[in-house]
């Protein structure tokens, strides 16, 4: 999620309007709807004093505002987080250990992510289980999902059409 994102999404959780916050950010209250509308729709990305500032008056952590680099813990943790507001990302424990479950409550994102995630379990088990070896696994997460044999991620229109399909492609062979 691009920091515009970000922003209009703790916005919007806040309850404050494009103009309340650009008031409190600064800007002249006459273009203050205007000049946060820029960055929440990526049109201008702010400078580090602005995002502070912004994260400031959203009362969240400057990183929860920027694109997170994953590279550190605390970007790590912040797109778990964002992972948890768009995709109903949860974290429990079971069996004393900590895990990532996908709240399937929060709507489609959350039932695109779940069938993803079983895709990358599936291959993950033909890896544990030696059916294909680690080269072909790290071939399929580095081409993912160009080489993802079960296709679950692609989109169609119905349910029928996808099965009629297939009938017909088989019946050709």
């Amino acid at each position: 999620m691009a920091i515009g994102e970000r922003i209009h999404f703790f916005r919007l959780l806040r309850g404050m309007t494009q103009k309340y916050l650009g008031t409190i950010v600064g800007f002249p209250e006459r273009s203050a709807d205007v000049r946060l509308a820029q960055y929440e729709t990526g049109t201008r990305k702010p400078k580090a004093e602005l995002t502070a500032a912004l994260a400031q008056a959203l009362d969240v952590s400057p990183h929860a505002l920027d694109v997170p680099d994953i590279d550190s813990y605390v970007g790590l943790m912040h797109t778990l987080f964002t992972l948890e507001d768009v995709y109903g990302l949860t974290v429990s424990e079971a069996d004393e250990e900590i895990c990532l479950k996908v709240d399937t409550s929060k709507g489609k994102e959350a039932h695109e992510l779940l069938k993803m995630l079983y895709t990358w379990k599936e291959q993950a088990d033909k890896l544990s289980s030696g059916e294909i070896s680690k080269d072909e696994y790290d071939n399929w997460r580095y081409h993912y999902p160009e080489f993802d044999t079960t296709q679950v991620w692609a989109k169609v229109p119905s349910q029928e059409l996808s099965d009629a399909l297939v009938k017909m492609l088989k019946s050709d062979k």
